[in-house]
């Protein structure tokens, strides 16, 4: 895999895409009982708000030292979940959805269908998956009241459990439920990431000219979630680790294994805990030297290292939402296979 080509990919993916609210899984509202709206309750109410709920916008979201603004007009309309974002800053993009047809349009690149899940929201694909899981590794706590962009909001926090997860601070808006602004935060309280509405109106009056596609570029045909599977079933969750030829001797409590992401000739496995996620690449080292250690932006850290099976030498990324000392102590688990190692050195 050509490493300069994959981070560019993936960091523009963490960097523009990371804020696109595409919420799959469209579990039924709970129901609001007087007097007992816990912070479980409203956790309950995200997912489908997320989706569910139609609006238009302006948000920031802020990773790091890098903050993009993204205007949005989100629609759900005949059972269809139609989104159309657009970049405010930093050159001209947008990205637009139709159910599972999503197409992401960036002049200077081309025009791209994605055929992954795209990132939801702040926390990559938080809250596309169950949130049972969720309460063994994060403490939810109603943290009070407050007022954003015009609309009045609870709430919650999800404070980790252990040192190998983010604590996570969500403002929901109190009528839908929907997400208008969270922090992803270490265990000091430090933000590392920051989504917030800076404009919002909750609205169904939004017209179909809102989700057409203005710019021009290149297109390449791809399909959301092929398999079928809603991201986080119990099915998703069982599937047998792609780890061919290597395995993993440490990952932290939790984190079970999820959609692979493609990786050119190498081989990759996803892992989640319901909220956050991390991805391990393990390739054949090509013949320029790659730098070596931890690097962050805002949560997400990529740590890269070498190990030699069977005098071939190759490289471990772990690319997601872990503090670098658990990235860290993930790569160095790592373990290949001798005869994936003897056939890499054929190759």
């Amino acid at each position: 895999m050509n490493k300069a080509r994959y981070f560019g990919l993936r960091l523009t993916d963490l960097l523009l895409l990371g804020p696109v609210l595409f919420f799959l899984a469209l579990a039924a509202p709970a129901p609001a009982v007087a007097g007992e709206k816990t912070a479980a309750y409203w956790l309950q109410r995200l997912g489908p708000a997320l989706n569910m709920t139609s609006y238009r916008g302006v948000f920031v979201y802020a990773r790091g030292s890098s903050v993009h603004s993204m205007q949005i007009a989100h629609r759900y309309h005949n059972g269809i979940v139609e989104e159309r974002l657009v970049l405010q800053d930093g050159g001209s993009g947008e990205i637009v959805r139709r159910g599972m047809n999503v197409v992401c349009v960036l002049p200077e690149q081309g025009r791209v269908k994605l055929d992954q899940v795209i990132p939801s929201g702040p926390f990559a694909e938080a809250f596309t998956r169950q949130l049972i899981p969720v309460s063994r590794w994060y403490r939810a706590e109603l943290k009070g009241e407050d007022r954003i962009a015009g609309y009045d909001v609870v709430t919650v926090a999800l404070a980790a459990k252990d040192q190998h997860r983010y604590s996570h601070r969500l403002w929901l808006e109190k009528s839908t439920g929907l997400l208008v602004k969270s922090h992803v935060r270490t265990a000091d309280g430090e933000v590392l990431e920051h989504f917030q509405f800076t404009s919002l109106e909750i609205t169904d009056d939004i017209a179909d000219s809102e989700f057409e596609i203005r710019s021009e570029g290149r297109e390449i045909t791809r399909t959301l979630n092929d398999a079928g599977k809603r991201p986080g079933s119990p099915d998703e969750f069982s599937r047998t680790p792609r780890m061919h030829g290597w395995h993993l001797g440490w990952r932290p409590e939790g984190f079970e294994p999820a959609a692979a992401p493609r990786s050119g000739k190498g081989q990759a496995v996803a892992f989640s805990d319901g909220l956050a996620a991390f991805s391990v690449f393990v390739e054949p080292a090509g013949r320029v030297s790659m730098p070596t250690g931890a690097s962050r932006i805002g949560a997400t850290t990529i740590y890269m290292s070498q190990l030699k099976s069977a005098d071939k030498t190759f490289m471990v990324t772990v690319v997601g939402e872990l503090p670098p000392a658990s990235a860290r102590r993930v790569a160095e688990s790592v373990r290949i296979d001798e005869a994936f190692a003897l056939g890499a050195m054929k190759q």
